[in-house]
């Protein structure tokens, strides 16, 4: 969530959104644990093993049970919303990008999902002398949720211009260093920075075409069991049941640990639920926000509080030392 804030210049550092993974798992035995860095190159159901390419060279990991979680990365490879390639990738995409941000006037933020709506507001917060639009492909922000109109009203207020039905046909760049992106209607907006936020791409192409649906989403049960697999599970963006976004994830992370330990011990396992309740929050800047849990709307602050003050930045160590669980 971070990188919506990330991109404006000098408020977030570095390490506040990017922590090593291995120092964490230095209180286990070697021989119990090996952090292999690479990239997922297949999966050998007959073998039992995960395909990884590493810089040293192809690997091949025997399993007895085995958690897919490679996530997804965006639509536009060239935006910071994700991550890219590899950690120095992400890094340099992050860095060109605000500064990008810093020099532009105008701002062309495509795609009104939670993404784009906070980017724009952020964007605007910070920098009151940049012209700051972000485009709605349909008739209302954040797909018409019920907390759609008061962030609405949220970044209107901040300056941010909305146009709403406005889909982007295509784009592309001009000799001077702007962006010209073309709508489905045929409107030409020229723009000195174009942040496209739609769309997530699953990391799935390892994968068999049997073991993914037809919008390449691994198909899991309701206890996140990969379909036509023994003792394989997934979570995250990449799998076809219920939502993806940090706190979901973390209901199905340790739903798929508990169920790790129930098909070790031979027991049946355990459907694994989502939030009691669904709950949207959205950040308008970074001293408000918009929100519901269920139907009921909440205050800004407590949106703010839970989480526009830090963008769950402040849980990366939890996450990265395996304490969040």
């Amino acid at each position: 969530m971070g990188s919506v804030r990330a991109v404006v210049p000098g408020i977030v550092k570095d390490e506040q959104i990017f922590q090593p993974i291995e120092p964490g798992f230095a209180s286990y035995p070697k021989e119990s644990f090996e952090f292999v860095l690479g990239t997922a190159t297949g999966l050998d159901v007959a073998r039992k093993a995960a395909l990884v390419s590493t810089p040293s060279g192809p690997r091949s990991l025997p399993y007895d049970y085995l958690v897919l979680a490679t996530g997804a990365r965006c639509a536009s490879p060239d935006m910071p919303w994700k991550n890219a390639n590899s950690h120095e990738e992400t890094i340099d995409l992050l860095h060109e990008t605000t500064e990008k941000v810093k020099a532009a006037r105008h701002v062309l933020v495509a795609g009104a999902g939670p993404t784009g709506v906070e980017t724009a507001a952020e964007i605007r917060f910070e920098f009151a002398d940049k012209e700051v639009v972000l485009l709605s492909a349909h008739e209302e922000i954040l797909g018409g949720d019920s907390i759609a109109k008061g962030v609405e009203n949220e970044i209107v207020r901040l300056g941010v211009q909305v146009k709403k039905n406005s889909r982007v046909k295509n784009s592309r760049p001009l000799p001077d260093g702007r962006t010209e992106v073309t709508l489905v209607s045929g409107e030409i907006i020229k723009t000195d920075l174009y942040l496209p936020t739609m769309g997530l791409v699953p990391n799935t192409e390892y994968l068999d075409s049997s073991l993914i649906n037809e919008y390449n989403n691994v198909k899991v049960d309701e206890c996140l069991r990969v379909k036509g697999v023994d003792n394989v599970w997934a979570c995250g963006d990449i799998i076809s049941c219920q939502r993806s976004g940090f706190m979901l994830t973390d209901k199905q992370a340790a739903g798929v640990v508990k169920n790790i330990e129930l098909a070790i011990k031979g027991k049946d396992q355990l459907v694994v639920k989502g939030m009691p309740v669904d709950v949207f929050m959205c950040s308008t800047g970074r001293n408000r926000g918009a929100g519901r849990v269920g139907w009921v709307k909440v205050p800004s602050f407590f949106v703010y509080s839970l989480k526009g003050k830090t963008l769950g930045m402040s849980w990366i160590n939890k996450y990265t030392e395996g304490t969040q669980w």
